[in-house]
């Protein structure tokens, strides 16, 4: 089993999708190992996408990041950073195939709904951003 990290974006949980979008993940055979309800400060949003630091939507993502509560997800499966990149869909919407999260949920490229871990690598420093190692539940 692989973890990966998916942040359910400030629009969708005050678009009450939240839980919409959790079934989504269970059925896609992902399993929650852990979950927290955040509200990231500057500091915090600025730290977790530092990697995006020198972009020019840097500072329009840390303001949407910190605008509201976000679902903070620790999630586990087989190939789970691949397939959570394939259930979300394109960043775009607008591009994302049906049924996807994204083209179900999000309203522009923006304000995407989801964030999902691009690489193992970087699933695996974002999930320990969030969660300490002894938060994360192992299913029977």
């Amino acid at each position: 089993m692989q973890l990966t990290l998916a942040i359910i974006k400030p629009d969708a949980v005050q678009a009450g999708h939240t839980g919409k979008i959790l079934a989504h993940l269970e059925a896609a055979g992902f399993q929650i190992r852990a979950v927290r309800l955040v509200r990231l400060s500057t500091a915090q949003a600025q730290a977790f996408y530092a990697v995006h630091r020198d972009r020019p939507f840097f500072k329009p993502l840390v303001a949407f990041m910190t605008s509201g509560p976000a679902l903070a997800l620790a999630l586990a499966r087989d190939n789970a950073v691949a397939h959570l990149r394939d259930v979300i869909g394109a960043t775009d919407p607008a591009d994302a195939k049906p049924g996807t999260v994204r083209k179900l949920y999000a309203q522009n490229k923006e304000r995407n709904a989801i964030h999902a871990s691009d690489s193992a690598e970087n699933a695996a420093r974002e999930v320990a951003f969030f969660f300490p190692e002894r938060e994360l539940v192992e299913l029977g």
